[in-house]
């Protein structure tokens, strides 16, 4: 133990010399190295914030409304490419109560620069939070449901309780970017997931035939908007993914059908329901208006 001290000594002071000699021989280059450490220090203790949240259920071993709150961290190392796979970093669950309710709330974090990017995109964004749901079932042994809602609001819970969710669990930073180099994923704390990339070959997903129309009262009053959807040799909703934000809607079914939509008027994602008629092979969505 003492010659590893004494080791480790000699190499602390082998490095503060070459900082010295740096510092006199190139102040320039030893100026450009201090600013990028204190630069990588301040990322590697900057907290998570809160990008979104969305709604969906767990659905086994116990049926429950489960809430997940994507979050942006720039401790989370960024994919070194778009072929390269996408880390992400997943706090524990927690259950919580707010009057007659019970539900679960899930913090999960990606890079920055990742959720901006989808932001602009929303095939992409579909993508990332497929992904996180995929890392949750993976992890915990859930079965989610494929259906989502994003919230109005973008965080469940408190600010502090999610920093405090994913900040306890974050293993050491050094030991994560080299866990991610190699491809390993061996903590419960993250879950490494292959991102579709643009050079893979993808199928050709084709439009639906679909109807929207605006239902009124009888003062003609818009109540909601209902769309059907004819997905012809799909015979079970398990193979249809809907997500709906309050102006547009996504829907894919089983790598042949993608129908993306700019709503007309804000719906209320909480309250729109889906179902499928089996002998039509039509999905039907119900969405009433905010």
């Amino acid at each position: 133990m003492e010659s590893s001290s004494k080791g480790l000594l000699t190499q602390v002071t082998q490095f503060w010399n070459l900082l010295d000699d740096l510092a006199e021989s190139n102040p320039e280059s030893y100026e450009k190295f201090i600013q990028q450490q204190l630069k990588e220090g301040k990322q590697l203790c900057a907290a998570p914030e809160p990008q979104l949240c969305l709604q969906t259920r767990i659905l086994k071993p116990k049926e429950k409304v489960l809430f997940i709150n994507l979050c942006q961290w720039k401790r989370i190392p960024a994919p070194q490419s778009s072929t390269h796979p996408v880390p992400l970093s997943v706090g524990r669950p927690e259950d919580m109560s707010e009057a007659s309710d019970v539900y679960t709330v899930i913090d999960v974090a990606y890079n920055p620069d990742v959720l901006q990017a989808a932001e602009k995109d929303q095939v992409k964004k579909d993508q990332l939070i497929r992904m996180a749901m995929k890392c949750i079932e993976e992890q915990f042994q859930f079965t989610l449901s494929h259906f989502y809602s994003i919230t109005k609001f973008r965080i469940k819970g408190s600010i502090q309780r999610m920093k405090q969710n994913l900040m306890g669990m974050q293993a050491d930073p050094t030991d994560l970017r080299e866990k991610m180099r190699k491809g390993e994923v061996s903590s419960k704390t993250r879950c490494l997931i292959e991102e579709i990339s643009s050079t893979e070959i993808q199928v050709e997903m084709k439009e639906p035939a679909y109807e929207l129309k605006i239902v009124a009262d009888q003062n003609e009053k818009p109540l909601e908007i209902e769309i059907k959807v004819e997905l012809p040799g799909i015979n079970s909703v398990s193979l249809c993914e809907l997500s709906v934000s309050e102006d547009d809607l996504l829907i894919e079914v089983s790598e042949k059908y993608r129908l993306h939509l700019n709503l007309p008027e804000s719906v209320d994602t909480e309250m729109t329901t889906a179902k499928f008629i089996k002998e039509k092979a039509t999905l039907i969505i119900t969405m009433p208006l905010v």
